[in-house]
């Protein structure tokens, strides 16, 4: 045993001692420390997000430093906080081969340089902005946004996504465009709702049979390695006699990384009933969560899309692909944006609506067979952005999805 705790100290203080060589670790900053070892896997990583549950001996720190051991590189490093999980996050940025690992330190206290809020997240009283390095990225609405023809204010909408922008600052997404009025940039929407015997319709607002708006924001912060807010948004039922009663209680976690040259976020959609009465998502071939895209694109040959299955707008209505990405030409180039749907979603992978004639796409999990949401059970989606710049890769999304839906695997070691 002596010679164990002997050994452990010698190990701790070597790297105490090869962090005060590098000029950024002060002895009476330092705290206990922990070696970390990412492991590529079968692929290449590199822009990838990885993430580990925090560490019991880290819990209640409110500063943390992480450390590329072959470079002596300090690296962003973020605590993530949803409900009681807390997670370490960061992002490999510099290519990890396949095959190939990467070791870091972890070290508590004030430790390394002071690390810079690159993601921010602002509250302008009407939307929440998120911007990585300054550049915009996008536009959560909680306000109410009022459709441009007043005697059709029943396309007044809240509780999504718009404007979404490229990296190089061009808008991507579309709002109240004439043709379908009730797409609206990122939502979450279904189509055809069966709520106490009667149908719904929270999808086509000109209906008037219900509608989907934001209730609260419940948080939001920016990061060195991510911003984030969580907000609440209702599904409501307006067919009831006695007056609208919310039928589905949602909530949406956003989180955009500290990428600047390529945009990636996440949505996860939390999803309960909000009175001791089931609702029914019925069959229908599109609903669910849906992008629409720029209004420049509008016409069968203005855009295309790309499915991990090589399929576009001729072959890919409802096939079942892990991703897919909608382009176009936006000015003189070209830009996308895709969805990568996460392995862990309900039917997954899911069908998609690929419209062939306007710039729009949802994952329609109902197009199978209805479904059912239970008083008391939870209906969980997940699902990872990816804007761009520049023609679609398919290679690309490809990777990018892999790292979302399986992750390098990360280690604790005893020593590097």
């Amino acid at each position: 045993m002596k010679n164990r705790t002997l050994k452990h100290f010698l190990i701790y203080s070597f790297a105490l001692l090869m962090l005060i060589q590098w000029g950024s670790l002060a002895v009476s900053e330092a705290g206990p420390g922990l070696f970390l070892e990412v492991n590529a896997g079968r692929q290449a990583r590199q822009n990838c997000v990885v993430s580990i549950p925090l560490p019991e001996q880290f819990r209640n720190q409110k500063h943390l430093t992480l450390f590329r051991l072959d470079n002596k590189q300090e690296i962003p490093v973020q605590i993530s906080q949803v409900g009681e999980q807390q997670e370490l996050v960061w992002i490999v940025k510099e290519l990890l081969p396949a095959g190939s690992t990467r070791k870091y330190q972890i070290l508590t206290g004030g430790a390394g340089t002071k690390q810079k809020e690159q993601v921010t997240v602002s509250d302008d009283g009407e939307h929440l902005n998120v911007k990585v390095a300054d550049k915009p990225v996008l536009t959560y609405n909680h306000a109410i946004v009022k459709a441009p023809q007043r005697d059709e204010a029943y396309y007044d909408k809240s509780g999504y996504i718009h404007p979404l922008y490229t990296p190089s600052g061009k808008v991507i997404s579309d709002d109240f465009n004439p043709d379908h009025p009730h797409q609206h940039g990122i939502m979450l929407s279904w189509r055809k709702i069966l709520f106490e015997g009667r149908e719904n319709n929270g999808w086509d607002q000109k209906s008037q049979l219900g509608k989907v708006e934001h209730n609260q924001v419940n948080s939001y912060s920016g990061g060195p390695v991510f911003g984030s807010f969580a907000t609440t948004i209702d599904h409501i039922d307006l067919t009831k006699k006695s007056g609208p009663v919310t039928m589905l209680k949602e909530t949406w976690q956003v989180r955009v990384y500290a990428l600047e040259e390529e945009f990636l976020f996440d949505i996860r959609s939390i999803q309960k009933c909000a009175t001791d009465k089931p609702v029914t998502i019925d069959k229908i071939h599109y609903g669910g969560m849906t992008v629409r895209g720029h209004a420049d694109w509008h016409g069968a040959d203005a855009y295309n899309y790309l499915t991990s299955e090589g399929k576009d707008k001729l072959t890919g209505n409802q096939s079942r692909p892990a991703w897919v990405e909608m382009y176009g030409r936006l000015g003189e180039e070209t830009a996308g944006v895709a969805i990568l749907g996460h392995p862990g979603n309900f039917r997954f992978p899911q069908p998609v609506r690929l419209h062939p004639t306007m710039p729009y796409f949802c994952f329609a999990v109902a197009s199978l067979d209805p479904f059912i949401i239970e008083p008391g059970k939870t209906f969980e989606s997940r699902y990872r952005f990816y804007v761009h710049d520049g023609k679609p890769d398919a290679e690309r999304d490809q990777r990018l999805w892999e790292d979302y839906a399986h992750p390098p695997q990360v280690k604790i070691i005893s020593a590097p």
